[in-house]
């Protein structure tokens, strides 16, 4: 049995979620969200908060234990690109990208 959360859309790139992600895949729940509580980065924050929701989803809609959750996976797909336009010399245009992540967690409880 698994739970899972997504928060679409988020204004991220894929480098900075990558970090993050890679930190907490495994680990168990509680030690997961004290990872991310300290750690100074955007992407903290935003998988903090999917986290959470996933932990909640389990425990009211699975009724699993919280002690024995832990985060079997943590990914950050790409989402849209917001293509924007900057000029530059000579009349010339330089093309900003504005990337986004579509970021998601899956726990799992232990057996």
């Amino acid at each position: 049995m698994e739970a899972k959360a997504v928060a679409k859309y988020m204004r991220i790139s894929p480098r900075k979620m990558k970090f993050v992600c890679d930190m907490v895949r495994g680990r168990q729940v509680d030690e997961a969200l004290a990872i991310l509580k300290f750690h100074p980065g955007k992407g903290a924050k935003i998988l903090e908060k999917v986290l959470k929701s996933a932990v909640a989803n389990a425990e009211n809609n699975f009724e699993m234990d919280r002690d024995k959750l832990y985060v079997s996976n943590v990914y950050a797909n790409q989402g849209p690109t917001l293509k924007r336009w900057r000029p530059r010399a000579k009349g010339s245009a330089y093309k900003i990208l504005k990337r986004s992540r579509h970021v998601g967690a899956v726990v799992k409880e232990r057996e």
